[in-house]
C-alpha cells in the first residue's frame, strides 16, 4: 500500500520494512506474488530502481517461495532496468540478473540434493521440440530450464517463452549469461536429460549460426567483389562465443562430441593468416585453454584421430599451431599500423633505425629483450602466463566493443606457450600412465610368480585383462604421439632457430627432449629420431656438413611441406644469420677442413640438452645414439676438448690450424660440459644390455668414421669415441663378458691405424680396460673364473702381431704394470703374458726391448713361485731370447743373470716344480693317448724336470755362440755354473744328453766359429772403447770363448767324473774330449793353446779309485745284476734314484755316509790313461816340431805353453809308468829337447827372464829337470827292468849340459843373443825378433842333476855297460877347454867341481871293471880333459884380479890333487900310456916357465906359484915312495924322479941365462922364487936320496944329481940375497958326493 502511492520517502520506507520482513522469512508465497507486482509498478514508474533490485535479490535469496509467474516477472523487472538510462542502474541490475541467474540455478542444485536418496525412474525425452515437456521435472528444475530456454531464445533474437514482458536484450549480455551458467553449474546439464536435450538443440546451433559472419570474413577481400555485403565479425560477440565454446568443450565434450569436432575445427580456421589480428589472438587464446587440459587432448586423439573417417583434430590443431607460428614469421602482420612500420623498418634493414627493439645486437652484445627473430622478422616474446595455465588476455575483455590492438609478438607468445603446454601435458600424462602399467605389471607378474598365490586362474586373468587394457592405452599414445610430432617438430624448430631468448631456448630444447624421450619409450622411432636430429642440428653450426643427420630418417623432415588441410607447412632449415652471441670459434672435424665455424651460445645450450637426453633417457635412444655421439664428437672437436686418461674429455688446444678461440663465457661452461660428457658415459652402467650395445654399436661406428678420416694424413684425428668406448668400458666392469669382444675388437684395429695419435689413444684405451678388467673386483672373483681372466687377457696378446712400436710400448708398460698390481694372481694368464715379452723382436728398437725386460725381470725375481710350473719353460725360452737380442749389450748380459735366478730357483723348489711337472707329464700323456698322438716334447725321453733343466742348458749353449764376445762369456761361464751347482739334480741318464746333446755340441759350434773367426783388426768397440791388443779382432774374441768353453767341460768332466763313468760310452766321450784338448792346443794361438793344456791338466788330476764327496747314492750300474738293471729301466723309470731334499746339509751327510767303493775296471782306466798320453804326445811333437820356414807370421808356441806341456808329463806318467818302454823314452826325450830349444819373442823376454845377468832358470826349464826327476825317482823304486832307462836318463841331461857352450838350434830360425835383441819394435810390422834363452843356468842344473844322479847310479849295470861315466867326461871336456872362453865363467867352474865329484865316486867303480876293459876307452878320454882343462888354449880376461886368479889356480891345485890322491897312488890299475901323459903333465905344470926366451908377452903370463909347486910335490912324492911292492910303483917313482930333475936341470940354465941378460935390473919376482923353489926342491931330494935305501936309487938317478952341482955353482954370482941363501942350502948337501975315487975293479966287483 505505501509503494502505491509513488511517494519517494514513504516508497524508501516501505522497501525498507518490506525487506526486513523477508529477511525474517515471513513472506507467503501469495504475499511474495503481491509485492513482486508491486515492484513491477514502481519500475514502470521508474521509482526507486536501485532499491528495487535490492528488494528482488533479497526475495529470491532469502527463500524458495517465488516461482514460476512471479519468479519469470522479478527477472524481467531485472533485465528491464538493466535497460534503462542510467549507467548505475544498468550496472546494478546487469550484476543483480546475474546473481538472480545463479540463485535460481542453486536452488535447483539444492533442491536435486534433497531428492537425491529417492530413486527416480528415468524418464525418456522425447525428440519433440515442445517446450513444455518439462513435467518430469521438479519446481526449481522447471524454473532453471524454463530461464535457459529463454536466454537462448533470446540471443537467437527470437521471443522469450517464459520471461514475459522483455522489452530489449544484447547479445553481448545474453552470452555472457548463458557462459556462466555452462561455466559455473555444468553438473546440471550433465546430469539432467532435459537440459543435456537444451544444449544439443539449443546452444551448439546458436553458436555455430552466431560464428558465421568470422567464418566467411577474409581480411583485405574488398565487399565490392562479392555479390552479397559479407558481414564484419563483431568482437564482443565473436570473444564472448569463443569463451562459451572453450566452456562447451571443456566441460561438456563428453556430451557434445559432433558438435565439438564442429567448433574444433572453427577454431582452427580462426588462425589463419586472413582473419583478423584479433580473431586470431583470441582463437590462440582459446586453443590454449585447450593445451593445457592433456585428458581433454586424450579424448580428442581418441573420438577423432582415431576414428577411420573423422577429422584428425588433434593433428589439426597442433599443426595449425604451427603454421600460425610459421605465419606470424613470414607474413609481416598489418592489421597494426605501428607493427607494420617496425617490421618494415626491421626489413629494410638497419639497428640505426630501430635501435630499441630491433633485436639485432646492443651493447656489450647482449639482446635487448626476449624475442623471436627469423630472416628479419623480429617478433617479442611477452611473458603471458605461468606455465600450465592459460589465463586469456582479450577473452577477458567484455567491456570493448571495438576489437582492441594486439600487442606485437602476443599471439606468437601464446602460440608458443601452447606448443609448451601441449608437449608438457600430454608427456606428463603418457609417462605417468606408462609408469602405472609398468608398476601394475611387475606387481601382478610378482603375484603370479610366488607359490603362495592360491588363486593362479584368477591371478592370470587379471594379468590378461592388464594387457589388453595396455595395449588399448597404448595405440591411443601411439596416435597421439603420431598425430603431434610432425607439427609439434616443424613449429619447434623454426623457434628455436629464431629464439634470441635463453629462456625461450630452453623451454623449446626442454619440449624436443622431453618428446625424444617419450617416442623412444614409446619405441616409435621415426619421431624419435626426428626429434634428437632437431636438437643435434641446434648444437652445430648452421649447415655444418655432417652426414649422419642429414642421411638418416631426418632426411626425410628436412626440407619436406607436410600438407594440412590444404595449407602446406614448410620446414624450416635454420638460418645462418640469426644474430646469435658467438662464443666459440674452432674448426669443423673433416677431411679438409675448410676454414673456422662458430658455436653460438645456443649451439652450446642445445649441447646441453643433447647431454641431457642421452644421459637421463640413454635407454630409449637404441641406434639414434649413432646421431646423439655423432653431434657430440662434432662440438667436442669443435670446441677442443681432448681426452685425458681414462677416456673423460678435457679441454686441450688445438693441434693444427687457426687454434680454437673459446670466449670466457665458454670456457667457465667447458669443465662443466666435460664433466657432464662422463657422467653421460658413467651412467651407461644402468642401461639394459640391449641399449649398451646400441651404445657401444654407435661408438664403434663414429670410431670407424674418424679413422676414415685420419687415413693418410697425420692431423690431429678425433678420439671422441676412442674416448667413450673406454670410458663405457670402465663403468661396465660389472658386466664386462658382454662387451668385451666388440670393444677390444674395435680397439684393436684402432691400434693398426697409421695415424700415431689415433693408435695411441686406441692402445690406451685397450691398456686401461685391460688393467681395469683385471683390477675389478668380478663376481665371482677372477681366479675361480679363468676363462673371464684369459677372455681379458687375450687382447693383449693380440696387440703382439701390431708392428707399431709405440703400440708396443704400451702394450709392455700395460704388461709391467698388471705385473706390479696383479702377479700374484694370474694363474693360467701367465702364457699369455709371457707371450707378450717374448714376442719382441730384435729389429723392434731399443726402449721396447728394454721395457719388455723390465717385465721379465720382475718375472723371475718376484713371480716365479706364483706361476703354474709349466710355464717355466716358457719363461727360460724369453730370457734366452732376450739373450740373443742384439740391440742392448747389457739387456743381454742381464737376461744371462736371470738363466742363473731361475737355475737357483729350480734349485731351491726342485721337490715341488718336479711333482707339479710329473702330474702335469701324466696328465698330457693321458690325453695324447686318448687322441693317439705321440707327445711331443723337447728332450722327450727325459723326465719333465730334467726337460726343464735341460732346454735351460740348451738356451745358454745358444747364447755361448753368440757373435758378442761379453755375452758368449757371460753366457758360458752361467752355463757351466749351473751344470756344475745344480747337475747333481739331473737323473743319471740325463747326464747322457748334458755330455753329447749340449756340452759336446756346444765345443763344436765355438771350435768351428774361432777356426773360421775373422783375424781383422777391429778398430774399437763402438763409442770411444778401446779394446785391449789382446781381443781386438774377432779371432781373439773368439779364442777366450774357446778357452772358457773347454775348461768349463773339463771342470765338468773332473768334478763328474763319477757320474759319467758309469755311462756306457764314457770312454767315447773322452776321446771326444781328448780329441778337443788336442785341437785346443795346436791352434796357433797361445792363449787357447795354454788353456787347453790347463784343462788337459785338470781332467788329469783325476785320481781314479777315491771320489770326491759328491757321491750319488746308488752306486752305479757296473757292479749291479744285468736283470734288476733292465728292471730298474724299463720299469716305470721316473722316479729319482735317490730322494733329493732342500737341505744342504743333509745332501752331503748322506753322500759321505760309508759305502762300498766302486772297482772300475782298471783296464778301462788304463785305456784312458794311455789316450791321454797319445794325446799329450801329439800334442807336444805337433807344437814343438820346428817350421821349415820362418817368415813374419810363423807361430811359435810360446814358453808358459811349452811349461804347461812337460808339466802335464809327471802327473800323466804316474799313470802310464808299469807300461812306460824305452820307445816311450825316446819321444819323450824328443819333446824335451824340442821344447827346451824354442826361442821366445823379443818382446816377451823381459817377462821371461828378469835380467840376463840373473842366473835362473825359465819356468819351462824348470819342467824338464822335474820330468826327468820324476822319471829318474820312478826307475829308481820301479823294477830291475825298467833300470835300463837310466842311460838315456843319462844323455837327455848331458845334452842340456851342452847347451851351456852351445846354444841348441830352433829349425833354421835365426836367433839373436838376448842382449842385442831389440825389446821394442819401433816399425810395427817387422817380424818380432826371436831370442835364444839363456841356457846357462839350465846346463849347470842339469849338470848338476847329473852329478846328483851319477852318484846315486854309478854301479848300476846299465849305467856301467852304457860308458855313462864316458860320455859325463866327454861332455865336460867341452867347457873344462873352453874355460875362460865359456859364455859363462860359473860354467867350467861347475864342470870342473862336477868332474872332480864323478870322478871320486866313477873312478873306483872304473878300477873294479879294469878287467873287463869296459872303461879302457875312458883313460885317454880322461888325459885329455886334464889336458885341456890345465893347460888351457883360451886367454884369461884382461880384467881379472889377482885375487881371482889365485883363486881359480886353487882350483888348478884340486884338479892335482885329485891325480895325487885318486890316480897315481893306483897306478898298477891303470893304463901305463895313462899314467905317463899325466907324468908329463905334472912335469909341465911344475916348470913355471917353458921359453927359454925372454919376451914382451910373457910378461904378462901370470905364473902360477901354487900349481908349479904342488905339481912338483906331487912329483916329489912319487919320485920317493918307499913301500915299493911292486915293479910298477918303481917304475912311477923313477919316472918322477927323472922328471923332477930335469925339471930342475931346465930352471936353473934358464935362471943364469936371464940373470946375464939383465945385468943390473933385478929378474922378475916370480922368477926369483921358482929358482929359490928349484934349490929348495934340490936340497930336499939329495937328503931323500940319502934316506932312501942305496938299492932303490938308481945309478942314473945319481948321475942325474950329481949332474946339477955345475949348474949350481954358476948361479953364485946372482945379485938377489934370497937366491943366494937358498943357494947355499943346496950346495951343501953336495959334501956327501965328495968321495976319493974308487977303482975301477972295486966298480966293476960292485
Amino acid at each position: 500500500m505505501g509503494c502505491g502511492t509513488k511517494e519517494p520517502k514513504i516508497t524508501q520506507l516501505c522497501l525498507a520494512a518490506i525487506q526486513r520482513l523477508m529477511s525474517h522469512e515471513v513472506v507467503s508465497e501469495t504475499a511474495a506474488g503481491n509485492i513482486i507486482n508491486m515492484l513491477w509498478q514502481l519500475m514502470e514508474n521508474s521509482l526507486e530502481e536501485l532499491k528495487l533490485l535490492q528488494t528482488v535479490l533479497v526475495l529470491l535469496t532469502t527463500n524458495t517461495v517465488v516461482h514460476d509467474e512471479s519468479l519469470s516477472k522479478a527477472i524481467v523487472l531485472c533485465f528491464r532496468l538493466h535497460f534503462t538510462k542510467d549507467n548505475i542502474t544498468n550496472n546494478t541490475a546487469a550484476a543483480t540478473v546475474r546473481q538472480v541467474v545463479t540463485v535460481v540455478f542453486e536452488r535447483m542444485v539444492a533442491e536435486d540434493e534433497r531428492h537425491r536418496d529417492i530413486i527416480e525412474q528415468p524418464v525418456l525425452v522425447q525428440g519433440n521440440s515442445n517446450r513444455r515437456s518439462v513435467s518430469t521435472l521438479k519446481p526449481c528444475a522447471k524454473d532453471a530450464y524454463m530461464l535457459f530456454q529463454d536466454l537462448c531464445q533470446l540471443v537467437n533474437a527470437d521471443a522469450p517463452y517464459w520471461l514475459v514482458g522483455m522489452t530489449e536484450m544484447t547479445r553481448t549480455f545474453g552470452l555472457e549469461l548463458l557462459e556462466s551458467v555452462l561455466n559455473d553449474f555444468p553438473q546440471v546439464f550433465l546430469q539432467h536429460q532435459e537440459f543435456s536435450f537444451l544444449l544439443k538443440e539449443r546452444v551448439c546451433p546458436l553458436v555455430i549460426k552466431l560464428f558465421s559472419p568470422n567464418i566467411k570474413f577474409r581480411q583485405g577481400s574488398g565487399s565490392s567483389s562479392s555479390p552479397a555485403p559479407v558481414e564484419k565479425p563483431y568482437f564482443p560477440i565473436c570473444m564472448r562465443l569463443l569463451r562459451v565454446v572453450s566452456v562447451l568443450i571443456k566441460q561438456f565434450y563428453s556430451l557434445l562430441v559432433t558438435e565439438c569436432e564442429i567448433f574444433l575445427s572453427l577454431l582452427v580456421k580462426f588462425l589463419d593468416a586472413d582473419k583478423p589480428q584479433w580473431l586470431r589472438a583470441v582463437a590462440v587464446e582459446s586453443i590454449h585453454r585447450l593445451c593445457v587440459q592433456p585428458q581433454l587432448l586424450r579424448s580428442f586423439c581418441q573420438s577423432y584421430d582415431m576414428k577411420q573417417h573423422s577429422t584428425k583434430v588433434f593433428r589439426d590443431i597442433v599443426n595449425a599451431l604451427g603454421s600460425f607460428i610459421q605465419s606470424l614469421f613470414l607474413v609481416p602482420p598489418t592489421g597494426n599500423p605501428a607493427t607494420t612500420n617496425q617490421a618494415g623498418n626491421n626489413n629494410s634493414g638497419g639497428p640505426v633505425s630501430a635501435p630499441a627493439n630491433s633485436g639485432m645486437l646492443g651493447i656489450g652484445g647482449v639482446t635487448l629483450l626476449p624475442a623471436f627473430e627469423y630472416r628479419g622478422t623480429w617478433i617479442p616474446i611477452l611473458t603471458i602466463t605461468v606455465q600450465g595455465s592459460a589465463k586469456a588476455t582479450y577473452l577477458e575483455m567484455l567491456d570493448k566493443v571495438e576489437p582492441p590492438t594486439i600487442p606485437e609478438g602476443y599471439a606468437m607468445s601464446v602460440a608458443f606457450h601452447c606448443l609448451l603446454d601441449l608437449v608438457r601435458g600430454i608427456t606428463s600424462m603418457i609417462e605417468g600412465e606408462l609408469g602405472e602399467v609398468e608398476t601394475e605389471y611387475q606387481t601382478t607378474t610378482e603375484a603370479a610368480s610366488s607359490p603362495t598365490q592360491s588363486s593362479e586362474q584368477q591371478e592370470l586373468q587379471s594379468t590378461s585383462d592388464q594387457m589388453d587394457k595396455e595395449i588399448v592405452s597404448r595405440a591411443v599414445w601411439e596416435e597421439m604421439v603420431n598425430a603431434c610430432w610432425c607439427g609439434l617438430l616443424a613449429a619447434l624448430s623454426l623457434l628455436l632457430d629464431a629464439s634470441t631468448d635463453e629462456a625461450a631456448t630452453e623451454n623449446i630444447l626442454k619440449a624436443e627432449l622431453t618428446m625424444a624421450a617419450l617416442c623412444g619409450r614409446l619405441g616409435l622411432v621415426t619421431s624419435r629420431d626426428a626429434f634428437i636430429t632437431a636438437i643435434c642440428k641446434g648444437s652445430l653450426p648452421p649447415h655444418y656438413a655432417l652426414t649422419v643427420l642429414n642421411t638418416t630418417t631426418a632426411a626425410t623432415l628436412s626440407n619436406k611441406s607436410y600438407s594440412i588441410q590444404g595449407q602446406s607447412v614448410m620446414m624450416i632449415s635454420p638460418s645462418s644469420e640469426s644474430h646469435q652471441q658467438v662464443v666459440a670459434v674452432g674448426q669443423p672435424l673433416a677431411v679438409q677442413p675448410q676454414g673456422t665455424v662458430m658455436l653460438t651460445s645456443k649451439n652450446i645450450q642445445c649441447m646441453r640438452t643433447l647431454l641431457n637426453l642421452a644421459h637421463c633417457h640413454g635407454a630409449v635412444l637404441g641406434t639414434s645414439w649413432q646421431l646423439v655421439l655423432a653431434t657430440l664428437q662434432h662440438l667436442v672437436w669443435i670446441l677442443g676438448l681432448k681426452p685425458s686418461s681414462g677416456g673423460a674429455l678435457k679441454p686441450g688446444r688445438a693441434v693444427e690450424g687457426p687454434s680454437t678461440v673459446l670466449t670466457t663465457a665458454v670456457m667457465t661452461d667447458l669443465p662443466v660440459i666435460s664433466n657432464i660428457l662422463s657422467r653421460l658415459f658413467e651412467s651407461s652402467q644402468y642401461l639394459d644390455d640391449v641399449s649398451l650395445h646400441h651404445l657401444i654399436n654407435a661408438l664403434c661406428s663414429l670410431s670407424l668414421e674418424a679413422m676414415d678420416m685420419a687415413y693418410g694424413n697425420n692431423k690431429e684425428p678425433s678420439l671422441f669415441a676412442v674416448a667413450k668406448l673406454l670410458e663405457t668400458g670402465l663403468v661396465n666392469m660389472h658386466r664386462i663378458e658382454i662387451l668385451w669382444r666388440p670393444l677390444t675388437g674395435h680397439l684393436l684395429e684402432v691400434c693398426q691405424h697409421p695415424n700415431s695419435r689415433m693408435r695411441e689413444w686406441g692402445a690406451e684405451a685397450l691398456t686401461s680396460l685391460i688393467k681395469a678388467g683385471l683390477t675389478f673386483n668380478h663376481d665371482p672373483p677372477l681366479s675361480q673364473n679363468q676363462r673371464l681372466q684369459l677372455l681379458l687377457l687375450n687382447p693383449l696378446k693380440e696387440m703382439s702381431s701390431i708392428n707399431h712400436p709405440d703400440i708396443r710400448l704400451k702394450q709392455l708398460e700395460c704388461v709391467l704394470q698388471i705385473l706390479q698390481s696383479q702377479g700374484d694372481s694370474l694363474g693360467p694368464g701367465w702364457p699369455l703374458v709371457l707371450g707378450v715379452m717374448g714376442a719382441i723382436r730384435n729389429d723392434q728398437g731399443e726402449s721396447l726391448i728394454r721395457t719388455a725386460f723390465q717385465c721379465l725381470q720382475l718375472v723371475v725375481t718376484d713371480f716365479l713361485p706364483t706361476m703354474p710350473c709349466t710355464c717355466l719353460q716358457i719363461v727360460v725360452d724369453v730370457a734366452g731370447s732376450f739373450g740373443l737380442h742384439n740391440q742392448e749389450l747389457n739387456i743381454s748380459l742381464t737376461s744371462i743373470g736371470l738363466l742363473w735366478n731361475i737355475s737357483d730357483y729350480f734349485f731351491q723348489r726342485g721337490e715341488t716344480i718336479e711333482k707339479e711337472l710329473n702330474k702335469e707329464e701324466a696328465a698330457q700323456q693321458k690325453q695324447a693317448e686318448e687322441k693317439g698322438v705321440v707327445l711331443n716334447r723337447p728332450f722327450h725321453p727325459a723326465p719333465p724336470f730334467d726337460c726343464l733343466w735341460l732346454c735351460l742348458y740348451a738356451k745358454l749353449g745358444e747364447l755361448c755362440v753368440d757373435p758378442r764376445p761379453a755375452v758368449r762369456k757371460s753366457a758360458g761361464q752361467t752355463l757351466f755354473s749351473t751344470i756344475g751347482a745344480h747337475g747333481t739334480l739331473l737323473q743319471h741318464s740325463t747326464w747322457h744328453t748334458v755330455i753329447w746333446k749340449v756340452l759336446f755340441h756346444l765345443l763344436d759350434r765355438v771350435r768351428e766359429s774361432s777356426t773360421t773367426a775373422d783375424k781383422e783388426k777391429i778398430e774399437s768397440g763402438g763409442g770411444n772403447i778401446l779394446i785391449h791388443h789382446s781381443r781386438d779382432t774377432a779371432e781373439k774374441q773368439w779364442a777366450e770363448t774357446w778357452v772358457l768353453t773347454l775348461a768349463g767341460v773339463a771342470r765338468i768332466f773332473n768334478t763328474r767324473r763319477y757320474l759319467l763313468q758309469p755311462l756306457g760310452d764314457f770312454s767315447r766321450a773322452w776321446d771326444v774330449l781328448l780329441d778337443h784338448i788336442q785341437s785346443a792346443a795346436l791352434s796357433k794361438n797361445n792363449e787357447v793353446s795354454l788353456a787347453a793344456l790347463k784343462s788337459f791338466q785338470e781332467i788329469l788330476q783325476i785320481v781314479s779309485p777315491i771320489r770326491d764327496s759328491d757321491k750319488p747314492e746308488t752306486p752305479p750300474v757296473v757292479n749291479v745284476p744285468v736283470p734288476v738293471l733292465i728292471g730298474s729301466i724299463s720299469g716305470p723309470g721316473l722316479s729319482r734314484p735317490f730322494v733329493r731334499t732342500d737341505s744342504v746339509g743333509e745332501r752331503l751327510g748322506r753322500y759321505s755316509s760309508s759305502e762300498p767303493p766302486i772297482v772300475t775296471d782298471e783296464l778301462e782306466d788304463l785305456n784312458l790313461w794311455w789316450a791321454a798320453w797319445n794325446t799329450w804326445y801329439r800334442i807336444g811333437s805337433e807344437s814343438t816340431k820346428p817350421p821349415v820356414t820362418f817368415d813374419k807370421l810363423t807361430f811359435i808356441p810360446s814358453q808358459p805353453f811349452l811349461t804347461a806341456l812337460i808339466q802335464i808329463f809327471p802327473a800323466l806318467y804316474q799313470h802310464i809308468k808299469t807300461g812306460f818302454n824305452m820307445d816311450d823314452l825316446q819321444k819323450l826325450g824328443v819333446i824335451l829337447h824340442s821344447a827346451v830349444s824354442v826361442p821366445i819373442s823379443s818382446d816377451a823376454s823381459p817377462f821371461i827372464l828378469p835380467s840376463y845377468t840373473e842366473a835362473v832358470l825359465t819356468s819351462l826349464q824348470e819342467a824338464v829337470l822335474t820330468a826327468l826327476d820324476v822319471l829318474q825317482k820312478a826307475i829308481c823304486v820301479g823294477p830291475e827292468n825298467m833300470q835300463i832307462m837310466y842311460p838315456a836318463i843319462f844323455d837327455q841331461l848331458l845334452a842340456f849340459v851342452e847347451f851351456s857352450c852351445k846354444p841348441p838350434q830352433y829349425g833354421q830360425l835365426e836367433t839373436k843373443h838376448i842382449a842385442n835383441a831389440k825389446y821394442n819394435q819401433i816399425q810395427l810390422f817387422a817380424p818380432a825378433e826371436w831370442v835364444a834363452l839363456n841356457y846357462v843356468p839350465f846346463a849347470e842344473r842339469s849338470l848338476e842333476v847329473v852329478v846328483d844322479l851319477y852318484q846315486k847310479t854309478a854301479c848300476h849295470k846299465a849305467v856301467v855297460n852304457e860308458k855313462v861315466l864316458q860320455n859325463i867326461i866327454k861332455t865336460l871336456r867341452v867347457p873344462l877347454s873352453l874355460k875362460y872362453s865359456c859364455p859363462s865363467e860359473s860354467t867350467w867352474k861347475l864342470a870342473v867341481s862336477s868332474l872332480l865329484k864323478v870322478l871320486s865316486i866313477g873312478l873306483p867303480v872304473a878300477r873294479q871293471h879294469a878287467s873287463s876293459g869296459k872303461f879302457d876307452s875312458m883313460w885317454p878320454e880322461l888325459a885329455n880333459t886334464f889336458e885341456d882343462f890345465l893347460f888351457t888354449k883360451s886367454i884369461p880376461p884382461d880384467n881379472l884380479s889377482i885375487q881371482e886368479f889365485q883363486r881359480n889356480e886353487s882350483i888348478d891345485v884340486e884338479v892335482v890333487q885329485l891325480i895325487s890322491t885318486e890316480i897315481l897312488p893306483y897306478a898298477n890299475f891303470i893304463p901305463k900310456e895313462f899314467v905317463g901323459q899325466i907324468m908329463t903333465m905334472l912335469n909341465k905344470g911344475s916348470i913355471h916357465s917353458q921359453s927359454s926366451s925372454f919376451t914382451e908377452a910373457e910378461i904378462d903370463i901370470r905364473l902360477r906359484e901354487e900349481f908349479s909347486k904342488m905339481c912338483f910335490e906331487t912329483l916329489l912324492q912319487f919320485s920317493f915312495s918307499n913301500k915299493v911292492t911292486t915293479p910298477q910303483e918303481g917304475y912311477i917313482s923313477r919316472m918322477a924322479l927323472s922328471v923332477l930333475l930335469k925339471r930342475s936341470q931346465d930352471v936353473l940354465h934358464r935362471y943364469i941365462e936371464d940373470e946375464r941378460l939383465s945385468g943390473k935390473c933385478p929378474l922378475p919376482r916370480q922368477q926369483v922364487t921358482e929358482i929359490i923353489f928349484v934349490l929348495k926342491a934340490v936340497s930336499t931330494l939329495i937328503d931323500s936320496l940319502k934316506k932312501t935305501q942305496p938299492e932303490n936309487v938308481d945309478g942314473n938317478t945319481w948321475a942325474q944329481v950329481i949332474a946339477l952341482y955345475p949348474t949350481l955353482v954358476e948361479c953364485i954370482t946372482c945379485s938377489s940375497a934370497e937366491v943366494c941363501s937358498a943357494l947355499k942350502e943346496a950346495l951343501v948337501p953336495f959334501k956327501d958326493f965328495m968321495q976319493p975315487p974308487a977303482s975301477k975293479v972295486q966298480n966293476g966287483e960292485s
